[in-house]
């Protein structure tokens, strides 16, 4: 840990490959949000593995109710910023609310986020019709993240941010899902307020490596929201979060021990969890 990222060693650059070996020989995979060159800074700094340009920035950043505000523009600026800030941390950015809607139009998203936004992936929500863009994307050497459980972008589907696949019906539906968007091409997957023994199970059935939030400890590797992290968030901070920067004197403090909480299998604790 160093209070200048500029006094960081230089780490080499955490690839896809490495990811799938660590879910191999069971190593945690630390993901971190970030929006801005100087914080993506402090994420290397702190060692973290990988950085997330999340279309989440709608409404940490921008203020906004719901991510569906949020354009391709929007999320190129922002990914262009990290990257900038960025020596060693595999970097993914979303796709934002309708930008993959068809294939044309996932190709010509992914290609700016990649080309423009300097992204290593992109991360789509959603199964079932989002198979086809995934393996188009696949296809196309474009690495591709998927994200099933709560999807931010189906909020008003779902009705609200909430818990998804407690019942056994949804349980087996959404590892079906897991299982397909794996098959389709998908590097990682995401999942989101999942309960944590579902996590596990399609943590355990699927070849690619799991990204939870609000998962239980099971995941192959945890993200959380940057602001989350800090505890800087306005209003009511979600269960699956934790303060990380309270007692500690700096972020990339912060980050250090949120990075050693998760390869530690320390956080998420049972409190964290669904």
């Amino acid at each position: 840990m160093y209070a200048n990222p500029a006094e960081a060693p230089q780490r080499a650059p955490v690839t896809l490959p490495q990811l799938r070996e660590k879910k191999r020989k069971g190593e945690k995979i630390v993901v971190v949000t970030a929006y801005d060159a100087s914080f993506a800074a402090q994420t290397d700094a702190a060692g973290i593995d990988v950085v997330l340009v999340g279309d989440s920035l709608g409404m940490v950043v921008q203020g906004q109710a719901t991510t569906l505000p949020v354009t391709l523009d929007h999320m190129v600026y922002h990914s262009a910023a990290v990257a900038r800030g960025l020596r060693s941390a595999l970097l993914i950015a979303d796709m934002p609310f309708m930008t993959y809607a068809s294939p044309e139009r996932a190709y010509e998203g992914a290609a700016r986020l990649m080309g423009e936004g300097g992204a290593a992936m992109v991360k789509i929500e959603g199964a079932v019709w989002t198979n086809e863009i995934i393996a188009r994307l696949s296809e196309r050497d474009v690495p591709v993240c998927a994200h099933l459980g709560l999807t931010p972008q189906s909020v008003h589907k779902l009705g609200g941010y909430r818990v998804q696949g407690r019942d056994r019906v949804q349980a087996d539906h959404l590892l079906r899902e897991a299982l397909n968007v794996a098959q389709a091409g998908a590097e990682l997957l995401v999942l989101e307020c999942v309960p944590a023994a579902l996590a596990a199970r399609i943590t355990a059935e699927i070849p690619i490596p799991t990204i939870g939030i609000g998962a239980g400890v099971d995941c192959d590797g945890q993200v959380l929201v940057m602001y989350d992290l800090l505890g800087i968030t306005p209003g009511k901070r979600p269960r699956f979060t934790k303060d990380f920067l309270v007692g500690r004197g700096s972020v990339v403090e912060a980050l250090s021990a949120y990075a050693s909480a998760v390869r530690s299998g320390e956080f998420p604790a049972l409190e964290h969890s669904f």
